[in-house]
């Protein structure tokens, strides 16, 4: 008879009358770990309202990010409109929200995002049987039709999207539960954070069931999947579903931290944001909008309270990942796996550190640049006197500028330097061990 085989498993694969078990990813579960640790003690360890409030919108915007990436990275559906979901799933939860404060109805405040992720997947039924009749260019014509369709309603049907105010609400309403009422910001973000890390979880399993591997095909080659026997049409349709879901959370979510959703959160402002978002960490890999969210959030929060010309710096900084970073930042970081994996990485640091040095100088230039430019072009009114790095002066003298212009000739030469560098201690590694694959 033959012996039963059983390894620690997550789970059973039975061949003939012999039990194998999968063995346990222990990676995968370390990591899970840390982000749900991290999320537990990222706001007792920074304290201030600025900083739970920024942690709160990084959550809301992971969720939004990775909802996304299941049309983009996973699907290769390029949409123009997936505000549409998110903020329409926002303005159903403010308004069962006021019905719960009027004692219409009766609904947890922490259920509320289940209400806006049904809200999203309704209008993800409604609109994407039409969206998902086409794909590649086509569909995301369609999606950016759809968004400025939703827009201008917003302005025509001030009963429910609440004219250019917008619909403010109030989330300590009802019963409280074992004393949480959701008033203070930290029990908001933690609520924003159980939902975010259940919503990541849930992302993720879906990317590991059948559905989403032929929606990994879909994208890749939907020619050959239809000749396989699958409707790409009905693909494309159950994971645009999906993704409202889960937009219509992070709406839901939005709209109990700000108390007030505005036509602003179903326009193309909000629409692009999530697509920069994605594309800054890297649609291709799952982590990689997570990783994007992160770096939006400071750019529209943080970066907007020390200069009025964030925009511009986000805008340079997309433009910059599409030239030489393509694959999105979480790309970066899988290039050094195999170097670590060969015991290499170590080698590569000083190289590593002296780009580095390049890049900030670079950065200074940048940034020096920037404000210049915006003082004198946008902000003379106010003079040309400003600050910058602690130190003040003159921005219409000629100083400044040749500093920058001395900055950007250091930085470049710094760079190209850096780079040489850092490509021959690649190819001595490469040499060495027979390649990085």
């Amino acid at each position: 008879m033959e012996s039963t085989t059983m390894q620690q498993s997550s789970a059973p694969v039975i061949t003939g009358r012999t039990m194998r078990y999968r063995p346990l990813n222990l990676a995968r579960w370390v990591i899970w770990s840390i982000t749900a640790l991290l999320m537990i003690v990222m706001p007792l360890i920074f304290t201030g309202g600025f900083a739970v409030t920024l942690m709160s919108q990084m959550g809301i915007m992971i969720i939004f990010a990775l909802s996304y990436n299941m049309l983009l990275g996973q699907t290769g559906m390029l949409s123009f409109g997936h505000a549409v979901y998110s903020g329409l799933g926002a303005f159903i939860a403010v308004h069962v929200l006021n019905m719960v404060g009027a004692g219409k109805v009766w609904l947890p405040v922490s259920m509320l995002p289940l209400v806006g992720g049904l809200a999203g997947a309704f209008f993800g039924v409604l609109f994407g049987y039409v969206t998902t009749k086409k794909s590649g260019t086509t569909f995301a014509m369609i999606t950016m039709g759809i968004g400025e369709m939703v827009f201008a309603s917003s302005l025509m049907f001030p009963d429910f999207f609440g004219g250019e105010g917008g619909i403010s609400t109030n989330r300590v309403v009802g019963e409280s539960f074992l004393g949480l009422t959701f008033g203070p910001g930290r029990q908001v973000y933690y609520l924003i954070a159980i939902w975010c890390f259940v919503s990541m979880v849930a992302m993720y399993a879906w990317t590991q069931t059948p559905l989403g591997r032929i929606a990994n095909a879909v994208r890749d080659n939907p020619e050959r999947v239809e000749f396989i026997g699958y409707n790409t049409q009905r693909v494309r349709y159950l994971v645009l579903i999906l993704s409202a879901f889960f937009a219509g959370i992070a709406g839901a979510l939005s709209a109990i931290n700000f108390e007030i959703v505005s036509a602003e959160n179903v326009s193309a402002v909000r629409s692009g944001g999530v697509l920069l978002a994605a594309f800054i960490g890297g649609a291709g890999v799952f982590f990689g909008p997570v990783i994007g969210a992160i770096v939006f959030t400071l750019f529209a929060v943080a970066l907007s309270d020390l200069t009025k010309a964030w925009l511009l710096y986000l805008g340079l900084f997309f433009v910059m990942m599409v030239m030489f970073v393509p694959g999105g930042i979480a790309s970066l970081l899988l290039m050094q796996l195999p170097l670590v994996a060969k015991k290499q990485f170590g080698r590569m640091l000083p190289s590593y550190a002296q780009g580095a040095v390049a890049g900030v100088i670079l950065l200074a230039a940048a940034i020096l640049s920037v404000e210049l430019i915006y003082k004198v072009q946008v902000d003379s009114a106010n003079g040309t006197v400003m600050s910058l790095f602690g130190i003040a002066f003159d921005a219409g003298t000629l100083t400044p500028w040749i500093v920058a212009a001395v900055l950007w000739a250091i930085g470049c030469f710094a760079w190209r330097w850096a780079g040489s560098k850092v490509r021959a201690q690649l190819d001595a590694i490469q040499a060495e061990t027979g390649g990085l694959a």
